[in-house]
């Protein structure tokens, strides 16, 4: 049985369907800065997810949970934490009311996603409304129930252009028994070559992150696994190790950019936010002038880089040229507009994106000028 909420949202949707107007599907807003301005500022009428909250099932010995979209993400953070399991993917927030639905909407993972997966790897099931106001139901609660299993990966990281998510059902795992952080100095180079060494080795790594402070490169790694494997990881693999409250709070920084190195964003307001996406192996890239050095995390495979607008070309380049690519991912403070050469997807790709498009949203309603963002 639909509830009013759900009702309400299936009626606006058939309703701007047929009366052409545009849809932006939103949750707690923690994301609306991501792509630049240009998302910001579409025309469209906003679709407000947060009525529509609840858990719907919660199986902690089965690892799985079900919850409607606009839940919020706090919540369901609390409700795994109670029962001494989590999201592996670590979910940035960025800032507080975030929903479910947001999350696998906008499929951003934090510093565990190259060693636990993206967030599309956890969604079970999904529950949208297509662009005719249809309610369709695809996957289910186990990972081998495959009917429609693709469906509902491909709603993570589509930013809600393609349909709105209503519920979802999501993998969760019960949290480490033993974590540790350690610390090492070292350049860029030296700390990408060090994890692609470690990389092929038998070692609990769960997140790493490169960070240059004061001039000085620092490389902080996470361990995380059964105690014995930490323990004797930390013995071997050297650096300083860190206290858990301390490296804690960091970790939860690195996950929701507020380090020092993103808040510091704050004083060249002429900086834009630059994501670039490229294999781990990929070695230090040469970046433009006006660039400042990268955070890099996922062991290599993501790195930030704050840089004017201008310079979206060359990172694209950049990143191409080792096989990644690049993408604004925060405009900056001072207004700048989105840079094209930066943003616009392969030919091969563009042509996939659009007929997804066609199939789950005909009338083109929803998320105007929204670009995907999410890995």
């Amino acid at each position: 049985m639909e509830s009013a909420a759900l009702s309400q949202i299936i009626e606006r949707v058939r309703d701007s369907a047929q009366h052409g107007r545009a849809l932006r599907v939103r949750g707690g807003g923690t994301k609306d800065f991501v792509g630049g301005p240009a998302v910001a500022l579409c025309k469209a009428d906003v679709l407000d997810m947060r009525a529509l909250g609840g858990v719907v099932d919660y199986e902690p010995s089965e690892l799985v949970v079900t919850v409607r979209a606009g839940t919020p993400l706090a919540e369901l953070e609390a409700l795994l934490a109670s029962r001494g399991q989590c999201l592996p993917f670590e979910p940035p927030r960025f800032a507080a009311g975030g929903t479910v639905g947001g999350m696998v909407a906008a499929g951003l993972s934090g510093p565990a996603r190259a060693s636990v997966g993206a967030v599309r790897d956890y969604v079970l099931g999904i529950e949208i409304i297509n662009g005719k106001g249809e309610l369709l139901r695809f996957g289910g609660q186990v990972m081998k129930n495959v009917a429609g299993y693709d469906v509902s990966r491909l709603m993570a990281a589509s930013w809600g252009t393609l349909a709105v998510i209503t519920e979802v059902s999501l993998k969760v795992l019960p949290v480490a028994p033993a974590e540790a952080t350690l610390r090492l100095e070292c350049d860029q180079a030296s700390a990408l070559q060090q994890l692609h060494a470690w990389g092929g080795q038998p070692l609990p790594l769960n997140a790493s992150c490169w960070v240059q402070d004061a001039g000085r490169g620092q490389l902080f790694v996470r361990l995380r696994g059964a105690n014995a494997a930490v323990e004797s990881a930390c013995a071997s693999m050297g650096g300083e190790r860190l206290s858990g409250e301390q490296t804690a709070a960091g970790w939860d920084a690195c996950r929701d950019h507020t380090l020092p190195w993103f808040a510091d964003r704050a004083r060249r307001p002429e900086q834009a936010l630059w994501r670039l996406s490229v294999p781990q192996t990929a070695p230090v890239l040469p970046l433009p002038q006006g660039a400042e050095p990268p955070l890099v995390e996922w062991q290599g495979a993501l790195r930030w880089v704050q840089a004017p607008v201008e310079c979206g070309a060359a990172l694209q380049a950049a990143a191409q040229a080792v096989g990644g690519s690049a993408m604004l991912f925060a405009a900056p403070a001072q207004g700048a507009t989105l840079a094209p050469a930066a943003t616009h997807p392969q030919p091969a790709l563009a042509g996939i994106a659009q007929r997804l498009k066609q199939s789950f949203d005909p009338s083109g309603i929803f998320q105007p000028n929204r670009m995907g963002a999410g890995g």
